[in-house]
């Protein structure tokens, strides 16, 4: 077994998670650490891109 089999990853089209890279790259997010993470890749998503917004308006003004 790869390393990578041990990841997480979340699938965008199903809303389920997955050990190894069972669903196509196009709809797959991750990896996670672990399965809690990944239940939560949406939200880490969204915080990650508040962020980033927040960088960018800091680094424009």
């Amino acid at each position: 077994m790869k390393d990578e089999d041990h990841l997480w990853y979340y699938d965008i089209e199903n809303g389920t998670v997955t050990q190894g890279k069972a669903a196509s790259s196009l709809s797959r997010m991750g990896p996670y650490p672990d399965r809690d993470s990944a239940e939560a890749a949406l939200q880490i998503a969204a915080e990650r891109n508040k962020a980033a917004d927040r960088a960018d308006k800091e680094w424009n003004n």
